[in-house]
């Protein structure tokens, strides 16, 4: 644990955060601030949760993190319910592990987060994926997630790629020199070229006929799109017809007395679920959900506060045995035949709720096994490239692998025949090769020997040269005629691509056609769909908004219920009092009467008003003797000044004194002699 807290302490040192820390300061941090250094965090990874947790519910906070922590893939080692009310309280032993958790992986948490806004599939209802134009769109997302999957996985590879700048810049530099000769030669040919006749004419065809290649693969390019299109069409069709047929199948048989009744039993069923079962799990929600918020903005409790508790707790389910006792001997006949219905309408309960329960789970397995065939159905796309084979399809695909199996064996036989010849074609050049060095040694020997050393060299470079000029010439004399040559083969193969592009041409007109009538119809659905969105966009909001008008309805009416029932108490407490206070009152024991609150008040009313009538005549006489207290308190003060004056003087006497002598006259004077 203190290796623990000394890597989230280090790491929260660090930037980006900056907190400086130590241990002691770290761990003596409260629950609020250990959640809002959790936040932090998450605010790194995503800044969507940049926020101050004081100013937010700490029901809220806690449904935020779980989901954050969900998303990361945090798997706590807690129960869930225990790991929420944890994170609620600022539990350090269960923060503490979330926090160096997160510090360990904030990159690839980053990575997690960004990719969680995209591929977190959104779960449309099965009742909405019963509507064509629902369920195309929702493939459509899916398509659009799969392809965002896939771009992401290409981009990093390219990231990751083991491309350098260095690398990158030799290859630029290489392909700008490659450039320049390229350029040379160009200039080259063009003055060769310029004193050919008609070379204008020659390079407008060679540049035609480059236009017309580059026509011919877009066109070839476009019937690729157009065929896909044209696939992609007939496979949405044949889902349409799957989907049909399906529909024919359950509806098979079917008279409209049987769907009618169907209908009702769904009818019946949704009306259960409804009206009875989801207000009551709601209900048993809320509830606890009360209990918690009870729980938890209660303070804690000591021993003494559990030992209470287990008293009362122990106190009312002796009340409660008591009840039962004083039922099952009352055991009124009447009691027991209604409890045979009550037992009866119980066990029909129990079996609706367990049936509905069954409903519930099977229509969640259903659900899981269409996403299922989903997935395997988008895998083997992925893999093959196309629709899982069957029947004769399988059997004609077999046939060609079998064929495509026989072709790559001769190939593998041919590229091994042809290995062997060019291991043997190698092996005889090397040996040719030491031979002619052999025999070119002893030449060289022999022109030394006999005084005509080199010879034989100056006899090769002047052979090679009267060979290069002969090529010249030839390639002087063929420039012409390669020209026209050219110029022939360019107009035969002109025409030979525009004979092999009319079957083209014509299979391309009705495919524009039809090209056009889908773009119409796409373009009418497309403005259906439109209309049709508006239309529901505009019911949803009418019915939010009705929906929150209803929801304040509702929740001023349920603070009106717990008001009234709160005066309700009220009232019964005073009734009860009221009731006490009539029966002391009438009562004819004096004890019964002290006891009523009138008595008691009558009592309190006349001692106090004794209390008033002492203090009023204690006031009086006060008033009466304030001015003679006064001048004796004047008296007092003025008696303890002159007592003050005698004292100085009498310090002032001893002083002096001590300082001289004092001499008294005959007349009564004194002197003061040093």
């Amino acid at each position: 644990m203190s290796e623990q807290l000394k890597y989230i302490v280090s790491e929260l040192n660090k930037e980006p955060f900056k907190k400086n820390y130590n241990l002691i300061s770290f761990d003596a941090l409260e629950g609020i601030q250990l959640l809002q250094i959790l936040n932090d965090i998450f605010s790194e990874i995503n800044p969507q949760h940049k926020m101050d947790i004081r100013e937010e519910e700490p029901e809220q906070t806690a449904v935020r993190m779980m989901g954050v922590l969900s998303v990361l893939k945090y798997q706590p080692k807690e129960d869930p319910s225990q790991f929420r009310l944890a994170l609620v309280t600022g539990d350090k032993l269960v923060l503490h592990p979330v926090l160096a958790w997160t510090l360990q992986r904030i990159p690839e948490l980053k990575k997690r987060a960004y990719l969680s806004k995209y591929l977190v599939r959104v779960q449309v209802p099965d009742e909405f994926m019963s509507d064509p134009i629902v369920q195309e769109i929702h493939e459509q997302y899916i398509e659009l997630v799969d392809s965002f999957t896939i771009l992401h996985k290409d981009a990093d590879k390219l990231r990751t790629s083991t491309f350098s700048t260095a690398e990158i810049r030799k290859d630029i530099s290489q392909m700008e020199e490659e450039k320049e000769q390229l350029l040379k030669r160009i200039d080259r040919l063009k003055k060769k070229v310029e004193t050919v006749p008609n070379h204008e004419r020659m390079l407008e065809i060679a540049r035609n006929f480059r236009k017309e290649t580059e026509r011919e693969t877009t066109v070839a390019q476009q019937k690729l799109d157009q065929k896909n299109q044209l696939l992609h069409a007939e496979q949405r069709y044949q889902r349409t017809v799957h989907q049909l047929k399906d529909l024919k199948q359950t509806t098979a048989g079917a008279s409209a007395e049987g769907l009618v009744k169907k209908l009702e039993e769904e009818n019946k069923v949704n009306t259960y679920l409804c009206q009875e079962k989801l207000p009551r799990e709601i209900e048993a929600k809320r509830k606890t959900v009360q209990d918690l918020q009870r729980v938890v903005s209660e303070p804690a409790m000591g021993q003494s506060d559990l030992d209470e508790l287990d008293r009362k707790i122990r106190s009312m389910n002796a009340e409660i045995n008591q009840l039962i006792e004083k039922r099952m001997m009352r055991n009124d006949p009447i009691d027991d035949k209604l409890s045979l219905f009550r037992q009866q309408a119980s066990i029909i309960a129990r079996k609706k709720e367990a049936a509905a329960e069954s409903l519930s789970e099977n229509k969640e397995t259903l659900q899981s096994c269409l996403q299922e065939v989903r997935e395997k159905r988008e895998q083997a796309k992925s893999i093959q490239g196309e629709e899982v084979l069957k029947g004769d399809d399988f059997k004609r695909y077999v046939n060609k692998l079998r064929g495509k199996s026989t072709v790559y064996k001769k190939k593998r036989q041919e590229l091994a025949e042809l290995r062997a010849e060019y291991g043997v074609l190698s092996r005889t050049e090397e040996i040719l090769k030491q031979r002619d060095t052999h025999i070119s040694n002893a030449l060289s020997h022999l022109e030394n020997r006999k005084g005509v050393a080199g010879y034989h060299d100056t006899q090769e470079e002047l052979e090679k040269v009267s060979a290069i000029k002969s090529e010249l010439d030839e390639m002087k004399g063929k420039t012409l005629e390669d020209m026209s040559e050219m110029v022939r083969k360019l107009t035969q193969t002109i025409a030979a691509k525009k004979t092999d592009l009319a079957p083209v041409i014509k299979e391309l007109r009705p495919l524009r056609q039809r090209c056009q009538e889908l773009q119409q119809v796409y373009d009418e659905k497309k403005a259906a769909y439109d209309s049709m969105a508006a239309g529901l966009e505009s019911n949803r909001s009418k019915l939010e908004q009705e929906v929150k008008v209803y929801r304040e309805e509702c929740s001023q009416e349920e603070s009106r219920y717990h008001y009234l029932n709160c005066m309700i108490k009220m009232n019964e407490i005073q009734q009860t009092r009221v009731a006490d206070e009539m029966k002391a009152y009438v009562s004819s024991d004096p004890l019964e009467k002290k006891k009523a609150f009138r008595e008691q008040y009558t009592r309190k009313i006349q001692e106090q008003e004794n209390l008033g009538k002492g203090l009023r005549e204690k006031q009086k006489a006060v008033r009466e003797s304030h001015g003679p207290s006064m001048r004796q308190m004047k008296m007092w003060k003025d008696f303890e000044m002159l007592m003050e004056c005698k004292k100085q003087c009498y310090f002032k006497e001893q002083n002096q004194e001590e300082s001289g002598t004092v001499i008294r006259n005959d007349d009564g004077e004194d002197r003061f002699v040093l």
